[in-house]
C-alpha cells in the first residue's frame, strides 16, 4: 500500500489555487486522480484530505456504526458530511480551495501538507509550528504509548 509521508510546504496563488505535491499525487490510485475530498477536522484549524475511494470507505464505516432513526446519530452524519467538500485537480495538479476555507485555515498564503498515511492534512504554516511547539516532543509521547 502507498502511503502519504511527510511533510511539505506551499503556496497558495492569488486565485486561491493550491498545487498538490506531486509526492502526494503520485500514492493516488487511478480512479482517486480527479477529485478529493476536503474536510475540516472538527476541533481543529486544519484540513484533512481523502482521496475520493478512502473518504467514500470512511463515509460508509460511520454510516454503518449509526442508528439511521436516531436524530442525534443522523445529526452526526449530516454534520461530517456536511462539512466536506470535493474538489477537481486543473490539468497542473492543483485544486482551487474556496474562501470559507482558507478562511478557516487563517487566511494564510503558505500551508504545510502533512502525511497521515491513507489522507493528508493542510494546515496554515504558522498555525502548523504554533501547535506543535507546544507540545511535547515525539520522543516524549512515543514513550508514553509503549508504556500503556
Amino acid at each position: 500500500m502507498k502511503t502519504f509521508l511527510g511533510k511539505i510546504e506551499a503556496k497558495i496563488d492569488v486565485k486561491g489555487r493550491v498545487f498538490v505535491p506531486s509526492v502526494f499525487r503520485k500514492v493516488f490510485s487511478e480512479e482517486d486522480r480527479e477529485r478529493i475530498v476536503v474536510r475540516m477536522e472538527a476541533d481543529e484549524k486544519y484540513l484533512v484530505v481523502y482521496p475520493e475511494s478512502v473518504w467514500n470507505k470512511q463515509v460508509l464505516d460511520l454510516q454503518s456504526k449509526l442508528n439511521e432513526w436516531d436524530p442525534e446519530d443522523q445529526m452526526l452524519l449530516m454534520q461530517f458530511v456536511g462539512d466536506a467538500e470535493m474538489l477537481e485537480f486543473d490539468a497542473q495538479g492543483r485544486v482551487l480551495l474556496p474562501k470559507r476555507l482558507q478562511v478557516r485555515l487563517g487566511g494564510d498564503s503558505e500551508l504545510i501538507f502533512v502525511g497521515m498515511v491513507d489522507r493528508f492534512a493542510l494546515w496554515s504554516k504558522s498555525m502548523y509550528e504554533e501547535k506543535f511547539a507546544m507540545k511535547e516532543t515525539l520522543s516524549e509521547r512515543l514513550k508514553m504509548l509503549g508504556s500503556k
